[in-house]
């Protein structure tokens, strides 16, 4: 077959990347082309969806996320290009060569009605009684097309059982649109894998390994899934209803712990820019709602600081002074009840290197169900301790049979965000316009580096400032220090802090380097794994692991 017989036998798109291979100098330039009848000028090989979103040219995608690979899948970002027998998914082409694009016309505009008909003709569920109403991808670009009724018929009863097997994550099948965010989120960003698409055509379905319930497969519970996916067919596990109950039983005490970063996030659901802090606003909110103490997860971040940094120095004397050949080095942070599942399912040999220290979380409930209850001459059993968390592995960790060392569970129910939000509303409070008040005593203190526990080396910063000032009685000098930052977005960093001057307790530490290294998500703690297994980081003292992208 002669090259331009099997050139004629491939995609346009792929005959592109022929031109591209061929043509190696055109690889970084530019290219002219022409948008709904405007000229632009756009890299060369750039999708015509990213190039039309660099010019502010609108077009709709359900299967597209920025985080994830294309996918192509569900053809709401068609375009026509001009001299293409068929319409062209815009995610998916790249652009090699002068092209004339609509974005808009009368092909394009009925192309993607009836990709829409079709889609919500297979969508089982009512809007209204949905958790992602008003916020659902699907239902936007249905409204933004004029899709009013079911053209095609409408799924009347659901065909697949809702998994609720999970503590972390809902899974309603019934809702999916099948375009694989999820998949592509568990394989690819967090290289886990505990869903993935099965069978072909019409019988087409995100599943689990043998259709298990998502409790019984390798889902780390980090909630990925669930911030990606378009629709209601996966959200997190809400105990909202059991948290009202507790409210409104005058015999329970109830008590809440709030995070920095729901704090920062929890203006989103009010119309505010993101970031902004309402946290004095949500103390008032929450005291309103019927929570009986307002206490700050900082206090305990700040706990569980200093008992990885103190462990982690004794773990170093055990190896360096002992000669321990059974201390177990690098230690992993263990706050991240996401991470902790990852290392028990793919990395089981390297558990001992976990701190021992409980995360913020479980460790506050412990505080709460022990000391607290005999300061305030409460009985633990009649004291619900609630959680806002900005992760859905949280409600996972305060489930965990170990988590009950007072003999109560640590930790009763886990709160997300938005749940939180949407327990405010339903109690009729606009959180930005309430006055401001402080938390609660004993546990309304805490350092800045609790603040900072969240984001991705912020663990390692904070346990770094405390094993630094332990041996040496100073304070880190991060303006002397030629070493990368702890905080940042690379997936994988390392750094190492020299100390001298020490005290003379830990002379044995005269002189030593303190070698860390910082990851987040799942994928890159995986390159660390693996290269831990190679015997690459037989230097390394501390690794500090956030399952989620970011922390």
């Amino acid at each position: 077959m002669s090259d331009n017989a099997y050139k004629d036998r491939i995609p346009v798109s792929q005959q592109a990347l022929v031109i591209e291979n061929n043509e190696p100098e055109k690889i970084g330039g530019t290219i002219n082309i022409e948008i709904n009848g405007t000229p632009y000028k756009v890299p060369f090989g750039m999708t015509i969806l990213e190039s039309c979103k660099m010019h502010n040219i609108h077009i709709p995608t359900l299967c597209f996320h920025e985080d994830l690979c294309i996918a192509g899948v569900c053809r709401i970002c068609l375009v026509e290009v001009e001299g293409m027998r068929t319409l062209q998914a815009s995610c998916a082409y790249p652009i090699t060569q002068s092209i004339k694009i609509h974005t808009s016309s009368e092909k394009v505009r009925k192309a993607r009605r009836h990709i829409l008909d079709l889609m919500i003709s297979d969508h089982y569920g009512e809007c209204y009684s949905c958790n992602r109403n008003n916020n659902c991808e699907l239902q936007k670009l249905a409204k933004e097309y004029g899709v009013d009724f079911y053209r095609y018929g409408h799924v009347q009863e659901p065909f697949y059982e809702v998994d609720k097997s999970s503590y972390s994550v809902v899974r309603d099948m019934n809702k999916c649109i099948l375009c694989r965010r999820c998949v592509r989120t568990c394989i690819d960003l967090q290289e886990v894998g505990a869903l993935d698409a099965v069978n072909r055509g019409y019988d087409t379905k995100i599943t689990t390994f043998l259709d298990k319930p998502l409790a019984e497969v390798i889902c780390i519970n980090c909630g990925q899934c669930i911030n990606r996916c378009p629709t209601g067919a996966l959200r997190a596990n809400d105990p909202s209803d059991e948290i009202w109950e507790a409210i409104d039983n005058p015999q329970k005490h109830v008590v809440i712990q709030t995070a920095p970063s729901p704090r920062a996030a929890i203006g989103e659901e009010f119309g505010l820019p993101a970031g902004t802090s309402l946290t004095n606003e949500l103390n008032t909110a929450l005291k309103m709602i019927g929570f009986d103490k307002v206490f700050d997860t900082n206090f305990t971040a700040d706990l569980t600081i200093m008992e990885e940094g103190t462990e982690l120095l004794l773990r170093l004397k055990s190896a360096l002074v002992d000669k321990d050949p059974n201390v177990k080095l690098p230690q992993f942070t263990s706050c991240s009840p996401g991470w902790v599942k990852y290392i028990e399912h793919f990395y089981p040999e390297y558990l001992d290197h976990l701190s021992t220290a409980k995360s913020p979380q479980q460790m506050f409930g412990a505080v709460i169900k022990t000391f607290y209850a005999q300061e305030e001459n409460i009985d633990p059993a009649n004291i619900v301790s609630v959680a806002l968390m900005p992760c859905s592995a949280k409600k996972f960790e305060c489930n965990r049979p170990e988590m009950d060392s007072s003999g109560f569970k640590d930790v009763d129910y886990g709160l997300t965000t938005r749940e939180l939000a949407q327990m405010i509303k339903e109690a009729g409070i606009y959180l930005p316009e309430l006055s401001k008040s402080k938390f609660d005593e004993p546990f309304g203190e805490a350092s800045g580096a609790g603040l900072i526990f969240g984001a991705t080396g912020g663990v390692m910063e904070a346990a770094l400032r405390t094993a630094y000032e332990l041996v040496t009685g100073r304070p880190v000098p991060f303006e002397n220090l030629e070493v990368l930052p702890c905080r940042g977005m690379e997936g994988v960093r390392q750094a190492s802090v020299h100390l001298e001057n020490v005290k003379p307790e830990w002379s044995f530490l005269e002189g030593v380097d303190l070698n860390f290294m910082i990851a987040h998500g799942t994928a890159n703690a995986e390159k660390v794994m693996e290269a831990l297994r190679r015997g690459e980081l037989n230097d390394i003292h501390f690794i500090e692991v956030m399952a989620c992208p970011g922390g």
